[in-house]
């Protein structure tokens, strides 16, 4: 699988995390803890356990993500990861993203800090190996405005149908890709610590640079992917995040869902 298609999977799983917290919005701010699945087929491929705290305009989350059940089998990953930021009118602002890979006996980590929304600095170790002559390099025009996969899917909007208004400008320490929204539905979910109105939208993804032209697994996300987000409200702040998403890969559809929620403190 293309390893931006990976990391993408592993983090959008933690955004999920901040969804029940509709009680921090009354109270100046809670911290919970959350349970997660990727499913494939109806079959658990990833697990993972989230603490994320929205205390006023300022947001954070914290957890780890693993290979599951029959993902465990073909690829054995672990990985912890943390972002904070706030929440500005139109948009979240990252201030800083770190995560930790651990692939098989490899380690990896990486760390994007940010100012004003923009990149300063990307930190990868082991540094990436040299490109080939099929890569579309990230300029640095390319690296304003932009969001770590896991602020990306906190939206402030004044209604559902803003939710989809606004293509989601996303970079990974690696590639930059712009998720494009369309809303299709507004209706309720029930969740395990949530039950009340959701927002679907449909996305296209579209790749930037960081990425070879020549990758046919780019080709199929660009081309043929389909990709399905719901937010939901986090109570009165005005700010939406995802409830669940789906992707469409070239080996399928994997689903991510919700599936414990607890508030701690």
């Amino acid at each position: 699988m293309n390893a931006f298609i990976h990391r993408f999977l592993v983090l959008s799983v933690a955004v999920l995390a901040v969804v029940p917290s509709a009680s921090s919005a009354r109270t100046g701010g809670k911290s919970f803890r959350g349970e997660y699945a990727v499913t494939y087929l109806g079959l658990t491929v990833a697990r993972s356990s989230m603490t994320s705290t929205l205390r006023d305009n300022a947001y954070s989350i914290e957890g780890s993500v693993s290979t599951a059940g029959l993902g465990k089998i073909f690829d054995d990953t672990k990985a912890t990861l943390s972002v904070s930021g706030r929440i500005s009118r139109d948009r979240a602002v990252p201030e800083r993203a770190h995560t930790s890979y651990k692939h098989e006996k490899k380690s990896k980590s990486l760390t994007i800090d940010f100012a004003k929304g923009n990149v300063v600095g990307t930190k990868v170790v082991p540094p990436p190996k040299p490109r080939g002559p099929d890569w579309v390099p990230v300029t640095n025009a390319q690296l304003r405005a932009v969001l770590d996969p896991l602020s990306a899917f906190l939206v402030p909007a004044s209604s559902p149908e803003q939710v989809c208004a606004k293509p989601l400008k996303l970079y990974d320490g690696e590639m930059r890709v712009d998720l494009k929204l369309r809303h299709v539905e507004t209706s309720t979910v029930k969740l395990v610590g949530y039950e009340g109105p959701a927002v679907t939208c449909s996305a296209r993804f579209s790749p930037v640079s960081g990425y070879r032209a020549s990758k046919k697994s780019i080709k199929f996300m660009r081309d043929r992917a389909r990709i399905s987000i719901t937010f939901a409200p986090l109570g009165t702040t005005g700010v939406y995040a995802p409830v669940r998403a789906s992707v469409g890969t070239e080996i399928g559809t994997l689903t991510l869902q919700a599936r414990k929620v607890e508030i701690i403190d």
